[in-house]
């Protein structure tokens, strides 16, 4: 089994010895001569296309069809009748009949790339074609027959799909008769200097340059790097290096500038589905974000209405000494210009004094709507303010000291 594995790479270039990667051919050529459905789970970039080729060509059926179909690249207008073709007239456009895929590779293997981008309607279909064998063209009453093997891939946690309503369970069930799971780079590490020589190697060919190899340092850094675009991210950046660079040793500071930073800490965004209305929270997080905003927004319009009440100069409402202390508290960092009204301003008996369960108390004063006495009212606090100074509680009032002379004599305030 072990050299059978060896020509297996070598006939697809499959590079690496990681017993993660071993396995995975293991069990695609156990499963290959059975009929089974196989599904192929792995993160984008991981070569998870090339094992459908691997079961096709140890099965039966290698003198089919094979058909592979990226199922996120079709139009989800038009994806029924790419896999299960349709009859003229069907829709606008549709001229002449078609065959679609599953009619094609009759007899043969279909390879069904991401196929958690399949709409659910589609999957509908799909399962049909599992179970039966049957399926019908769009725009057909026609029962059609096919003798396929279906091989899936995906990158999408369909657990977590299935979970959220975009991934039918019994479609999973069906599809997942053998399970085969492709590791990511960072988790066989044992590869990466590998698969770094072997690109660099095809590269220095195809441009008719010198090979680029990398110090002991940036082995180091090579290894380390977490790689989330796996082998598809190493060849991309042993290829920008291959024409880049001058020096055809390459040490770590210049492999860093290759190494996109993806740890940097992102800030929470609102992200919404294509085709929504409305603004749609991705998780509980950001309606909590949008609760504490909410929030401070609430605080900061409470403060300005205590502010300008405490500011005016005709406000009937009086505050209690511990009413006054939480606004002492609530203003001391923001405004520490606001003090709490003088002792004098506090009733001495209130109703707080004699019930002292009640924390807070308002007192109602009827307000009178005379000119006269609000006039009386102003000239006795600007005169108090002042310590009787009438020159400067006339410009406190905005009149001259001639007028403010004459309205105390006229309203007896001496």
């Amino acid at each position: 089994m072990n050299s059978e594995i060896q020509r297996i790479k070598q006939r697809f270039e499959i590079i690496g010895n990681s017993p993660a990667l071993n396995r995975a051919i293991d069990i695609g050529l156990q499963v290959a001569p059975t009929d089974l459905s196989v599904l192929i789970t792995g993160e984008s970039g991981t070569g998870k296309e090339v094992f459908p080729q691997i079961i096709h060509l140890y099965s039966t059926r290698k003198h089919g069809s094979y058909i592979a179909v990226n199922c996120g690249a079709i139009p989800e207008g038009t994806i029924d009748s790419e896999l299960f073709g349709h009859e003229k007239g069907a829709f606008t456009g549709a001229m002449d009949s078609r065959k679609g895929y599953f009619e094609e590779a009759d007899g043969g293997t279909i390879f069904l790339d991401e196929v958690a981008e399949l709409p659910v309607s589609t999957q509908v279909r799909l399962l049909r074609v599992l179970e039966s064998g049957e399926f019908l063209r769009v725009g057909s009453s026609k029962v059609q027959k096919t003798d396929v093997r279906v091989i899936a891939a995906t990158n999408v946690n369909i657990i977590e799909a299935i979970r959220s309503g975009d991934f039918r369970e019994d479609l999973y069930y069906r599809l997942n008769t053998v399970p085969i799971n492709i590791l990511p780079l960072r988790q066989r590490t044992e590869d990466i200097p590998l698969l770094f020589r072997k690109f660099a190697s095809d590269f220095a060919e195809k441009y008719r340059m010198p090979i680029i190899s990398l110090d002991d340092d940036a082995r180091r850094v090579l290894v380390s790097y977490k790689w989330p675009g796996n082998v598809r991210q190493l060849k991309n950046v042993t290829e920008q290096i291959s024409v880049i660079e001058e020096s055809r040793l390459v040490n770590a500071d210049k492999l860093l500038h290759y190494l996109p930073d993806y740890s940097a800490t992102k800030l929470p965004a609102i992200i919404n589905k294509a085709g929504a209305s409305e603004p749609s929270f991705a998780n509980e997080r950001e309606i909590l974000y949008k609760i504490l905003f909410d929030m401070r927004n609430d605080v900061n319009d409470l403060k300005k209405l205590v502010l300008d009440l405490m500011q005016s100069e005709s406000h009937n409402v009086e505050v209690t000494r511990e009413s006054a202390g939480i606004l002492k508290n609530l203003y001391k960092d923001d405004t520490p210009h606001i003090k709490p009204p003088p002792k004098d301003d506090f009733e001495t008996k209130s109703f707080a004094e004699n019930n002292p369960h009640i924390q807070d108390t308002e007192e109602i004063i009827e307000e009178s709507l005379s000119l006269v006495d609000k006039e009386i009212e102003m000239i006795k606090k600007a005169l108090k303010k002042y310590n009787g100074k009438r020159r400067q509680a006339a410009e406190e009032l905005g009149i001259s000291e001639r007028t403010l002379y004459r309205k105390i004599k006229e309203y007896s305030l001496d």
